[in-house]
């Protein structure tokens, strides 16, 4: 197995590309040359950091360290998904319902991939528990922020039919019925167009690299294959988790409307 190995210079020959798109963003001025800027940094910097992060945990192969790096990856998660909602729950909700349906969902897809198909020796290698956790966590992390955007954007819209089904008898999960089914459609809409349009339309990532690191390309394909059901199942169970925990927050036991608990 045989990769081409790339050089700084080689990295620093593709960034010309943002400095294109930059280019264009002054002569249309669109304004975004400083976001495209502040963005391809913060990327490399991360990335030079996670690969020497990697690099370490890969030497090491301690579940002690595996577990760390695992939750920062969660923390940080939760963050981003708690800062690309427009309407937030208060408090420390806004960011625990979120990371703890992220934390779970992609917790049980991970080890459910780590102990069945794939069966690394130790289980917990982080050669394989640290990129699969980062794949499923990624996609896993849009659902839910979108899926809890329009749970809470809809709410105030919608209040007034809510309302009306819980004066007329209905319990708060019959009344938010038809708010929660929309923002599950919404939150699961990325990954099935995804692997509506993955082989014919685009070909993934980790399957692009994989081939370009020398792998026969239909042993790349069983594993985007595998990857791909990997990130439906845990973006379907956490989205199922935060929203039903949305509508329980924005709900109480006596089947009442709480938008109060928005902040």
């Amino acid at each position: 197995m045989t990769y081409i190995s790339l050089s700084f210079s080689d990295l620093a020959l593709a960034a010309l590309l943002i400095l294109v798109n930059a280019g264009l963003s002054l002569a249309l001025g669109l304004g975004l040359e400083r976001r495209l800027f502040v963005a391809a940094s913060r990327m490399v910097v991360q990335l030079l950091l996670v690969g020497l992060v990697l690099e370490a945990l890969f030497r090491t192969v301690n579940p002690w360290a595996t577990a760390l790096v695992a939750a920062a990856m969660v923390g940080f998660a939760g963050r981003e998904a708690t800062a690309r909602q427009e309407h937030r729950l208060a408090g420390w909700w806004s960011q625990g319902l979120g990371t703890g349906a992220m934390l779970m969902a992609a917790g049980i897809v991970t080890l459910f991939a780590l102990t069945t198909q794939l069966r690394p020796h130790p289980w917990y290698d982080p050669r394989y528990a640290i990129p699969l956790l980062g794949m499923v966590l990624g996609n896993t992390m849009n659902g839910i922020s979108l899926g809890l955007n329009a749970l809470t954007g809809d709410l105030g819209h919608n209040r007034a039919a809510v309302e009306a089904r819980l004066a007329l008898g209905a319990d708060r999960w019959q009344a938010m019925r038809f708010l929660a089914g929309k923002s599950l459609r919404m939150a699961t809409t990325p990954i099935v167009n995804s692997m509506a349009a993955t082989g014919l339309v685009s070909l993934p990532g980790m399957m692009t690299g994989q081939i370009l690191g020398g792998v026969a390309p239909f042993e790349a394909v069983k594993y985007q294959i595998l990857v791909m059901f990997l990130i439906a199942g845990g973006t379907g169970i956490g989205a199922v988790a935060a929203i039903g925990g949305g509508v329980l927050r924005l709900t109480d036991h006596r089947h009442r409307l709480r938008l109060d608990r928005l902040g």
